[in-house]
C-alpha cells in the first residue's frame, strides 16, 4: 500500500511510518507544498531500484561505445529494432 504523508508528519511519525514500510512492505509518499518531494521504501525494493539503475548505466554506458561515431538517425533506428524484437520475444 501508498501512504501519503507530509515532511510534517513524517517528522512527527517517523517510527511508526518506519515500522509500516519495514513489516508490512508499504510505501510512503512524502509531499512538501502537496508536491512529492521523497518516498519511504522497504529496502528490497530499494535494493531492486538501485540494481536497476546500475543496469541501465551500464547498458547505457555500453551503447554509447557501440554507437560512436555513428550518425545519431541510424543509432537510433537500430536501437528501436532490437527494443522491438526483444519485446516480441517476451
Amino acid at each position: 500500500m501508498i501512504q501519503k504523508a507530509t515532511a510534517m508528519s513524517v517528522r512527527q511519525n517517523l517510527g511508526e511510518l518506519l515500522s509500516s514500510v519495514q513489516y508490512r512492505h508499504d510505501s510512503v509518499l512524502i509531499t512538501k507544498a502537496g508536491k512529492p518531494v521523497a518516498a519511504l521504501i522497504d529496502i528490497e525494493l530499494f535494493q531492486k531500484v538501485r540494481n536497476m539503475r546500475e543496469q541501465f548505466e551500464r547498458l547505457s554506458t555500453e551503447l554509447a561505445h557501440v554507437y560512436h561515431g555513428v550518425d545519431k538517425k541510424t543509432a537510433d533506428l537500430e536501437i528501436a529494432e532490437a527494443l522491438k524484437n526483444a519485446r516480441e520475444k517476451k
